[in-house]
């Protein structure tokens, strides 16, 4: 019988990764056809899978591609119905693709799914990028069920349900190939950070729903390829926010919303600088200036259709910041 799922694994010079975490992806993935898409690694990746993993199909990619591009160009020869984009620093558990199969199979109106991540590190706490699934503000900041931004929970099963989420972590994303093809991928401009945001909010727009399922779970490693304390980070993390607000907005909130945003994003800055995050306070100035100078270019990409409700809380950071509600 034909394999319904492909999980694909992007890797860049993270052999060491592939050794310590691919083994846990062969045993517990027969559901699947395993892939390590290889974004022009100048290590010794590609000895390692073929020694090591010799079931796990290659794609050599011809350059670093990034995220977004180098998933964009591997997924391109990749047909089975079903797509697993999972990070190389991520540990499956045991059966942790049949509900996954089976939401997909039972739920048309799924386009996107996302498991629950737990931190490889503390396994008793929920790991910061994707939690217990995403959402956004009306000012397009980012938070998740179980990490609102540096206040992260434990598990304490809170979160063990399926439920609608607004966006799915691109550490472990699965997505219908009908509706990734249709959408014409990830946005190549980001490069990296936030481009899953961006992808599950053209398909809301598109009229597909995203889901958590808690009957899926994985543990994350978490700042493998870019750390939290790296400026590079803070820049596109600000930079890839407004140019998806610019692409996603319905026409009527594109000025206000955007010229909140900006306030806020100013007064993040002025905080850097009191904590003498200096670098940071200039990425987010960086990040705004590229953001100028993309917004001709980045409005052709609007789509016919933005929908309005697409937020989950008027404003994060005033909850989290002035109302001091930490935890969703």
């Amino acid at each position: 019988m034909d394999k319904k799922i492909a999980v694909v694994i992007l890797n860049w010079n993270g052999a060491k990764l592939l050794e310590q975490f691919l083994p846990s992806v062969v045993a517990y993935s027969d559901e699947a056809n395993i892939y390590v898409a290889d974004n022009a690694s100048t290590d010794n990746s590609i000895a390692v899978i073929k020694e090591q993993f010799p079931s796990v199909k290659i794609i050599q990619n011809e350059g670093n591609f990034g995220f977004a591009m180098g998933y964009n160009v591997a997924l391109q020869t990749i047909e089975e119905p079903y797509y697993a984009l999972v990070n190389s620093d991520i540990e499956v558990t045991e059966n942790w693709l049949s509900p996954i199969v089976s939401l997909f199979d039972n739920e048309p109106i799924i386009g996107i799914i996302q498991p629950k991540i737990l931190d490889y590190k503390n396994k008793d706490y929920f790991e910061y990028a994707g939690a217990a699934g995403g959402y956004i503000d009306s000012y397009g900041y980012p938070y998740c069920r179980g990490r609102i931004f540096d206040t992260i929970e434990k598990d304490n099963h809170q979160y063990d349900d399926e439920t609608e989420i607004f966006w799915a972590s691109g550490a472990c994303f699965f997505i219908r190939k009908e509706i990734f093809r249709k959408l014409n991928g990830f946005d190549p401009d980001f490069f990296a950070h936030q481009e899953e945001i961006d992808l599950c909010w053209r398909a809301f727009n598109l009229g597909y729903s995203a889901k958590y399922t808690s009957k899926s779970v994985v543990y994350h490693v978490g700042g493998a390829t870019l750390n939290q304390s790296n400026p590079k980070k803070t820049f596109l993390n600000y930079r890839n926010s407004l140019l998806m607000l610019l692409k996603n907005l319905p026409s009527n909130q594109l000025v206000p919303i955007l010229f909140m945003r900006l306030t806020l994003d100013g007064i993040a800055g002025v905080q850097f600088i009191f904590k003498g995050k200096f670098a940071h306070c200039f990425a987010i100035l960086k990040a705004h200036f590229y953001f100028y100078h993309l917004i001709n270019y980045t409005l052709k990409k609007r789509g016919t259709i933005q929908k309005e409700n697409y937020f989950h809380t008027k404003s994060i950071v005033f909850n989290y910041f002035v109302s001091k509600k930490q935890y969703f």
